[in-house]
């Protein structure tokens, strides 16, 4: 897949603002609060629907605008796509080749990125909630049944934390097992996806870190829970913890088992990266799922992703840097950075100079 142009109009900095890239390498360079990566971040919004760093789509208007648009042609292996969103205060315009959309599922996918940024040490480092989301938006991207699931199983556990709240104990009791049922369906489906992306990705992840290491380092996955193959086992017994679960959820008022509490387990010569990994490693460890994930994309989407890489290499050092550029040289790749000079190493590129959120010739 190829992104051929992106146009910026009064999203975060940029006024209207045209950019054409490559098939390969595309540099965005300039100093630091330029803009460099609120291109990045449109890029992954259209291929998303989602940003990596707000969690209110408003926060992507520029200031003193009611309205942002981030529009892209792409070439793909089916052919030509054209993506827009059209940004609100409180809403958004989803469109496909010119056709406005009624679900955000069938927007998520037409086009696929990977981003990695400094701030995705928190994959390694933070919480369960980013591994999580690491799994949602890069399956979702892939599959679109996945896209689907989630949003549902997201509105019911929403409605079933109302009904805990609720002081009514015994229409509580009375109600749970009819949401319970559709949670499990829901959630069962997603967690064979998860089970089935997981599997794939953890070989490819363990042979891209031990690539960036020199074999020095041994980078393994898991994912929490024990359930059954198949997908309507895996619901029962859901709604078995579901039921064992009932007294604690009442008491606590929220939802305490389900997908939206497993983790991914992230392991480095056997030991838990969160714990005991220093921030070189846990960069690494990132890093090297990253580049796993866009093999992921090749394999079950048939083409390379685009790959995103902001403000990355400053935080590399030399030799990791000349294996990067290396292992994705096949792939088209928009990369932020300063000093373009400091980090490309001659590399052939298409270089993209932004001042002030404006291209400059």
């Amino acid at each position: 897949m190829v992104i051929k142009n992106l146009t910026l109009t009064n999203f975060r900095n940029y006024a209207l603002e045209t950019f054409t890239f490559s098939e390969g390498l595309n540099v965005l360079t300039g100093r630091n609060a330029q803009g460099k990566t609120n291109c990045a971040e449109a890029v992954f919004y259209l291929c998303t629907g989602a940003s990596l760093r707000i969690r209110h789509d408003r926060q992507l208007l520029r200031r003193g605008e009611d309205c942002a648009r981030i529009a892209a042609e792409a070439q793909t292996r089916f052919g030509s796509v054209a993506l827009e969103a059209a940004i609100f205060e409180n809403r958004r315009e989803l469109y496909l080749n010119g056709n406005r959309l009624a679900k955000a599922a069938d927007f998520v996918g037409n086009m696929n990125s990977v981003f990695f940024s400094p701030g995705e040490l928190r994959l390694i480092q933070d919480g369960p909630d980013e591994r999580r989301r690491f799994l949602n938006l890069s399956i979702s991207q892939t599959s679109r049944e996945y896209c689907t699931a989630l949003a549902r199983y997201q509105r019911i556990l929403d409605q079933r934390n109302n009904l805990l709240k609720e002081r009514d104990t015994s229409l509580i009791l009375e109600t749970l097992p009819v949401w319970d049922e559709q949670l499990a369906v829901y959630a069962a489906r997603i967690i064979r996806h998860r089970r089935r992306y997981l599997k794939e990705l953890s070989p490819l992840a363990s042979e891209a870190h031990a690539y960036l290491t020199d074999g020095v380092e041994q980078l393994s996955l898991g994912m929490d829970g024990d359930y059954p193959e198949e997908e309507g086992e895996i619901a029962e017994k859901l709604l078995a913890q579901f039921s064992a679960s009932r007294e604690r959820d009442l008491r606590l008022g929220f939802t305490t088992v389900g997908p939206h509490r497993d983790d991914i387990r992230i392991a480095i010569d056997g030991a838990d990266a969160r714990g005991y990994c220093s921030q070189g490693q846990a960069r690494t460890a990132a890093l090297s799922l990253k580049v796993a994930e866009t093999e992921i994309f090749r394999a079950l989407a048939g083409e390379a992703p685009v790959l995103i890489l902001d403000d990355v290499m400053s935080e590399l050092d030399l030799p990791r840097r000349k294996k990067l550029l290396d292992r994705v040289k096949d792939i088209q790749c928009i990369l932020t950075c300063t000093h373009a000079e400091r980090v490309l190493y001659g590399a052939e590129c298409n270089k993209i100079r932004i001042r002030e959120g404006r291209i400059v010739s």
